[in-house]
C-alpha cells in the first residue's frame, strides 16, 4: 500500500471485513464484494478466537490473493505469520508498530490506527508504518466521540509521504469530502448493519 510516482491520484477501498463472521457463510459475499469492487486491501479485525480467526484469514487470503488484493489482521502478528497474511493494522500504539516491524520485517505491510492525533501519527511513520489511519471522520457512537477532521488529513496530505486512510462514521458526503486528500478509505461497519451490503457499497463507492 505504497504510492507510486505515476498511480492515479483517486484514492482506493480498504474493506474491512464484519467482526465475528463465519467464513462459510461471508465467503460467497466477500468474492462478490472482490469482483465488483476490486479493494486494494482487506483488513479482519481482531475480535474472536484463535481457531474462528484463522479460519477467516485463510479464506480471505485465498479469495483476496487470487486479485492480488493485500490482507492484514488488527494487532495479532501470529496470526498473520502463521496464515500467510500480509500484514498486520496495529492499533495499540507507537511501540506496538516498532515491534510488528521487527517481527514481520521490512516486506510485510504494517499499518496503525493514529486516531485523531497528528503527532501519533507523525510518529508511527517514523516507526516504520506503511500507512496511518485517522478516525472516526463521521459519527460512530464509538470511542470517545472525537472525530479525526478534513484539517486533519489536508496538512497530512501536504506534508507527509506515507499514505493515509479515513475511516470511521463515513458516508457518501464525507467521501466526496475527503476524496482529494485521502489515499484510502477504509469502510466496513457502514456497509455490513445494511440488510444488502452490496448495494450499501455501491452507493458509498461509485
Amino acid at each position: 500500500m505504497t504510492d507510486q510516482p505515476d498511480a492515479p491520484t483517486a484514492p482506493q477501498l480498504y474493506l474491512i471485513t464484519p467482526v465475528g463472521a463465519e467464513p462459510g457463510t461471508f465467503g460467497p459475499m466477500l468474492a462478490e464484494l472482490l469482483e465488483r469492487f476490486a479493494p486494494a486491501c482487506i483488513r479482519i479485525p481482531g475480535a474472536g478466537d484463535e481457531a474462528q480467526l484463522g479460519r477467516m484469514a485463510d479464506m480471505v487470503r485465498d479469495l483476496a490473493h487470487v486479485h492480488d488484493i493485500a490482507v492484514v489482521i488488527d494487532d495479532h502478528v501470529q496470526i498473520a505469520q502463521r496464515h500467510g497474511l500480509d500484514g498486520v493494522h496495529i492499533t495499540g500504539g507507537i511501540n506496538k508498530v516498532r515491534q510488528a516491524r521487527r517481527d514481520l520485517g521490512a516486506d510485510a505491510i504494517v499499518g496503525a490506527f493514529c486516531a485523531a492525533s497528528r503527532h501519533d501519527g507523525m510518529s508511527a511513520a517514523e516507526a516504520g508504518a506503511d500507512y496511518v489511519s485517522f478516525g472516526p471522520v463521521g459519527a460512530t457512537g464509538l470511542g470517545s466521540g472525537e472525530l479525526a477532521p478534513a484539517e486533519l488529513f489536508e496538512w497530512w496530505s501536504e506534508m507527509i509521504e506515507v499514505p493515509v486512510v479515513a475511516e470511521g462514521g463515513l458516508d457518501a458526503a464525507l467521501i466526496g469530502k475527503l476524496a482529494p486528500i485521502t489515499d484510502f478509505f477504509a469502510i466496513g461497519a457502514e456497509i455490513w448493519a445494511e440488510e444488502e451490503p452490496v448495494t450499501a457499497l455501491s452507493a458509498l463507492w461509485r
